[in-house]
């Protein structure tokens, strides 16, 4: 349940739980989700504050395995008629984080013990995305000839096809 006094965790400090090697934690806080580009549209989290829940596991060796879960819906056009368009995201992301591990095992949103959770929500919801964000799943689009949302005027709407200048002169042509 969304608490407005609560104000969202940015950076966490993980060496604040003591956590052992071995010993887990589960937390619900609430994350700020910031808005995404795509192509030249903007898109937002509805609502921008979501709660969530982090999962954290102290590894042999120092380091950590997080878990991050939260639902959010991706406001905006639909990339077919331009309606707005909210379709619901689930995100579920993990991140290891092993010193000496390798790449493999460094994750980007953790210098030392402290856990960059605001930009790890904000990447995990845009991994999340549809390929594309529709106002429905069956959305039609608009005519490409009127520009009318094709929902708004059923499938039999049709124009004439327009004729080409260049061949006007043909038209006159009488065979005989």
């Amino acid at each position: 349940m969304h608490n407005s006094h609560v104000a969202p965790v940015d950076v966490l400090d993980l060496s604040s739980f003591r956590l052992h090697s071995g010993e887990a934690r589960r937390l619900e806080v609430e994350v700020e989700l910031d808005g995404l580009d795509l192509a030249t549209e903007r898109y937002v989290a509805r609502p921008p504050r979501v709660p969530a829940t982090l999962d954290i596991s102290r590894m042999t060796g120092g380091g950590y395995a997080l878990r991050l879960r939260f639902e959010a819906a991706v406001g905006g056009p639909c990339m077919r008629c331009l309606a707005d368009a909210a379709p619901q995201l689930r995100v579920d992301a993990r991140e290891v984080d092993l010193p000496g591990g390798g790449e493999e095992l460094d994750s980007p949103y953790l210098t030392g013990d402290l856990l960059d959770l605001r930009a790890w929500a904000h990447d995990a919801f845009a991994l999340a995305l549809p390929d594309q964000i529709l106002c429905a799943p069956d959305c039609l689009g608009l005519c490409p000839v009127c520009a009318v949302p094709l929902r708004d005027v059923g499938p039999d709407h049709r124009h004439e096809a327009a004729r080409d200048a260049r061949w006007a002169k043909l038209g006159e042509l009488r065979l005989e």
